[in-house]
This record gives C-alpha cells, structure tokens and sequence, in this order.
C-alpha cells in the first residue's frame, strides 16, 4: 500500500462503492487524482465536459436514470464554484451526487493564495449533509465512505475537498491509536414501511373518499405497478408532477397528465372536483393546483418526513417508499363502486386529447411549437429517453408528449434551471448506450451552455455502439417562458431588450463538428423530420423555427390573467398582431374582450 498516492486509493475506494463513471473537467488542482485515475486504466470512465456545471448536470441525471450514485470531479476555484447550479439541480430534486473537488496546497490555504476560495463555506448550502477537507492521508478512507454513505442513503448531495498536495502523498491507513476513524464500504437499501395502524388510518380515509384523486411525483417511479392497482381499486384518477410524468404511461385513460401551470385541464378539474387526495412522493410546489385547503381529505406518502404535509394540510402522513408502503395500504381499501367519478375523469381526458390536437396543429408562422412534440409523440421508439429543458418547450413536454410503458423522462424539476436538457441526454446515453435519447431544448439555453455540449457528443458518440441521439431546438428568437410570463402575470408588455435573442444556425454548427443538422420551418415538414432523425445513425440536431406567438396556456384561465394579458398588448406589445392571431387560435381569445375566436 506504500506506493498508492492518496489519489490511487480514492479512485481504488471508488470503484470498491461501485462507482463507473465520473464527470468532469481537469485543472492542476485536481491532477493528482487524474493521475490516479489515469494509472487505473479504465476502472472508472472518466467523460469530460465543456463546463463543470454540465459535469454537475450530468452526475444528477447519470443518478436520475440509474437509480445510483453521480459522482462530478473539479479542479479547486472557478472549477469547483462552476459546479454549484448542477449540484443545487441534484439537491432540490433529491439525487445523491458526490462532488470531488481540488483545493490549494494545505500551506497556502489562509494566504489569499490563486484559485483559494472557502470551498467547505461554499459548499455549506448546497452540500450540507456531509462536505469536508481533507487534511491527511489516513482521513481520505472515512471522508469518502462517510461521503458516499450519505449520498446514496438520504439521497442528498455530498462534497470532498482535496487539497492538491494531499493528492500526491503516500496513503496510509489510519492507525489503531485513538483519535483515528476505522470506516467500511458498503449501503443496502432498508424498507422502509409504516406501522399496520398508520396504514390503516390512510386506508380509513382513502375508503371514505367518492372522489379520489392521486398525484404521484419522482418518488413514485420504480411504483408503477403498485399505483395502478391502488388507483384501480379506488376508482381515481392519476395526475403527474413533472418528474413523475414517466411513472404512469399515457395510454391509461383515467391518467390525466401533468398538474399546474405547464399542466392539463382534466388535472386541475381532478384536483378542483376531488374528496380525497392521496399525493405519492412528489414535492410538486405549486398549492393553487391541489385541491383547495379544506375541501378533501388528504394522506400523503414520501420517504423524506420533511417533505410531508408540506403543499396541502394532510390528514395522514406516511413515511415509507412509494412501492412498499402501497402494496401495505392496498389489502385495507375496500371495494366501492366509484365508476361514475371514474367515467367523469375519463371523460375530461379524452376531451382534452382533443383539444390538445385541435391546438398543436393550428397554422403559425413559421411552426406551431406543440406540433413539435405532437408529431414526435406517436413516433417515439419504444425504451427511448427523453429530456427537456426549462422554458416554453417544457409545457409542450408536459402536454402532447405522451409516455409509454418502459421510456424514461426527466428535466431541472426543482430548480427548473436552464441548460440542463444536453448534459441530462448525454448522461442517458452514456448509462444506456443502447436505448434512443432525444432532448428538447429552447433557444435560449442552446446559447447559454448546450452548444458548447454538442461538442461533447461529437467526441463521444462513436463510443456508445449507436448514434440514435437528437437534440431537438426550439428556435423562436425569443426567450419565450419569460416573455409571456411578463405578459400574463405582470401585464407588461415584452420588453424587447431582455427577450430578443439572436437567430443562430443551430444546424449549421452541428453539421460544422460533424454530427447531422436538419432544419424545418414548415409545419407540414416536422413529421417527416423526426421520421429522418430518428432513422439516423449519426447525432442529430434538428432545428424547428418555432413561433414565438403561440401562447402556453395554462389549464384553466383565471379572469386575472386575461385582464393582464389585454393590459400587456395595451401598452403596446412589439409581437401584437400575431399573438392576437394565435391567441385567438389557441381559444384565449373567448375570454379576452372584443377579440373573437376565428
């Protein structure tokens, strides 16, 4: 053991937690673990980003799609503080995610030295179960098991700081002296369950419920099975928190999809009309959409008591695992004829499955943006994995994609972060080279940080046996989100000057470092544009030149949104005579005074 630097032994320690593969960027704060890892010839895989917070991005969507641990590596300064967003992204969505970062020479910390910032500080927030210093070999050992045991058992985000010099000293193990920590490898998972008389409490409410609805989020996935059948003998209906649209696939007819204002109309009727509301392992935030306070009966299950009764006053609350503790509460609901509520729900369903066709495929000028996903819904090959980026492409995500039983979806849930959809697809390849991934991404975060990322699939596409990747943008000049957002709730008009963005070849550049590029700007075009890209061996970036004017309509229109909306193009909108257009199209002209439907 005298010959292994202390990088030798965390790369080695690594691999004994079952660790494969680290993201990352390199710098001389660090090069001693990189060394590490290089003499380890291949025992970890190590995939270099563009930027750290892409590295970040991808350790939390590698723990997303696999259920294991990411793990991100940085060298010490702007390294490790270009981490951060990625991280809070895997914290607020609760993903275990180990950071390894590099720090100056432990003689220089204090002496306002280069790159030497107060990363135990820095980290504090966002890595608050367990980020530590390390400042002697014998440490490392119990730092990074600690590290790791945390991440994985309390699905928390964990950092360890390497001074560089560290890195490159002899590892020994710790002595048997006191003041010395002897830790082990190895976590398994516990059940975790509630007791038989908390069980039945939920059970007592659930049966008493004529109206049930369920709202299943993140935690519930890996559950679906056992959702189904509880939903089945409640008669209810399921509605989906946005990180758990893939827990339930669409074809079911009383799933009534995304919930809030990216949501659907028969999940707020659900939520507005219900008795009862059992929510599973969501932290979706947003109250106004659940049911008003007082009007059902709740019992809520999450693995996290913090996260319990937290969005609506429950009645019950169960600590336990999604699909343990419903196969517990399923023997205690008893059978009930509720197929008349069962018949309504469905019944809003299929109504809006027509109206969601009748709005994406409405002329635009130049392509309706909910045709996008419309047209690549039912083309979708099986086991594909998809991945959306925060703006207006996420409610066309949340709407006319339609989930099918075996494909996996994700996006920046919590922190909604821009520039996560590229590195999230490209940590899905690499943890399922086999499967087809395809990421949809506004403008607006193309230019931020995903082009740049392109160049990472560009370097690392050969490797994952098949090419089947497609980077789908939304090119509408706009920073559209944001732009009816300060229409519809600030009634302002859009302020050209923060929205506007530049008209960028996205295609272009992706042909330029080899991948494929396809444009569209017709509507009539965007089947046959999938049907092209999904068929290609080769990465594609496919570029939609999307209208800026179709409006993302929330499911149910309030009186005081419509209001700002006429007060907005009052004062005088740049884009006025085409919202009028599509808004009109789109049925918002019905509540807007002296504006009518064409």
């Amino acid at each position: 053991m005298s010959s292994m630097t202390v990088g030798d032994f965390l790369i080695e320690r690594l691999y004994q937690w079952g660790v494969r593969r680290i993201f990352g960027y390199p710098g001389d704060g660090i090069n001693g673990v990189f060394g590490a890892l290089a003499r380890a010839q291949g025992k970890i895989e190590f995939v270099q980003a563009r930027h750290e917070e892409m590295a970040a991005f991808m350790a939390s969507a590698h723990a997303k799609f696999t259920g294991e641990l990411g793990v991100c590596m940085a060298t010490s300064g702007p390294g490790a503080s270009h981490l951060l967003t990625g991280l809070y992204d895997a914290r607020l969505d609760h993903m275990p995610v180990l950071a390894i970062v590099g720090q100056q020479a432990r003689t220089a910390i204090g002496g306002h030295y280069q790159q030497e910032l107060d990363l135990v500080s820095l980290f504090k927030d966002v890595a608050g179960a367990f980020v530590h210093q390390a400042s002697a070999p014998s440490q490392v050992r119990h730092l990074l098991d600690r590290a790791v045991r945390t991440a994985v058992g309390e699905r928390q985000v964990t950092a360890l700081i390497l001074p560089n010099d560290l890195q490159e000293e002899p590892y020994s193990e710790p002595a048997r002296a006191h003041g010395t920590v002897h830790s082990g490898v190895g976590f398994s998972k516990p059940k975790v369950v509630p007791y038989e008389q908390d069980l039945q409490r939920a059970a007592d409410v659930l049966n008493s419920g004529e109206r049930v609805a369920i709202l299943v989020g993140a935690g519930a996935l890996g559950a679906a099975d056992e959702v189904i059948q509880v939903a089945q003998q409640l008669g209810a209906g399921v509605a989906k928190a946005l990180l758990g649209k893939a827990v339930l696939p669409d074809d079911l007819p009383w799933v009534t999809g995304s919930i809030g204002l990216l949501g659907t109309e028969p999940s707020y009727k659900l939520m507005t009309e219900c008795d009862t509301l059992l929510m599973i392992g969501s932290g979706f935030p947003y109250s106004e959409y659940l049911p008003e306070e007082g009007k059902a009966r709740g019992v809520q299950i999450d693995l996290a008591p913090d996260m319990l009764s937290l969005r609506y006053p429950m009645e019950v609350n169960l600590t336990g695992d999604a699909a343990e503790t419903l196969s517990a509460l399923l023997p205690l609901l008893l059978d009930k004829d509720r197929s008349a509520w069962r018949k309504r729900v469905e019944g809003w369903r299929e109504s809006w499955e027509k109206t969601l066709a009748k709005r994406a495929l409405v002329t635009a000028n130049p392509i309706n943006p909910q045709r996008v996903v419309y047209e690549l819904s039912p083309q979708l090959p099986d086991e594909a994995i998809i991945t959306c980026d925060s703006g207006s492409c996420a409610n066309w995500f949340a709407r006319d994609l339609k989930i099918r039983k075996g494909m996996q979806c994700s996006l920046s849930g919590g922190l909604a972060s821009m520039g996560a959809a590229v590195p999230y697809a490209i940590a899905a390849k690499f943890a399922w080279p086999d499967r087809p991934v395809i990421a949809l991404v506004g403008d607006g975060a193309m230019q931020m940080n995903n082009m740049a990322e392109l160049i990472t699939v560009a370097k690392y596409w050969r490797q994952w046996g098949n090419g089947r990747w497609i980077c789908a943008v939304f090119n509408n000049e706009d920073l559209n989100q944001v732009t009816w957002e300060q229409r519809v709730m600030e009634g302002d008009p859009k302020f050209e000057a923060s929205q506007s963005i530049p008209d960028v070849p996205y295609h272009r550049f992706a042909e330029a470092i080899g991948l494929k590029g396809i444009f569209v700007d017709s509507d009539d075009k965007v089947a046959g544009a999938w049907e092209q890209a999904l068929a290609s061996e080769v990465p594609v970036v496919i570029e939609f030149k999307t209208d800026p004017d179709v409006p993302p309509l929330p499911p149910h229109i309030k009186l005081e949104q419509a209001k700002k909306f006429a007060t907005a193009l009052l004062k005088g909108d740049p884009n006025e005579a085409g919202i009028l257009v599509q808004t009109a199209r789109q049925v918002l002209g019905a509540v807007l005074p002296g504006h009518k439907k064409d």
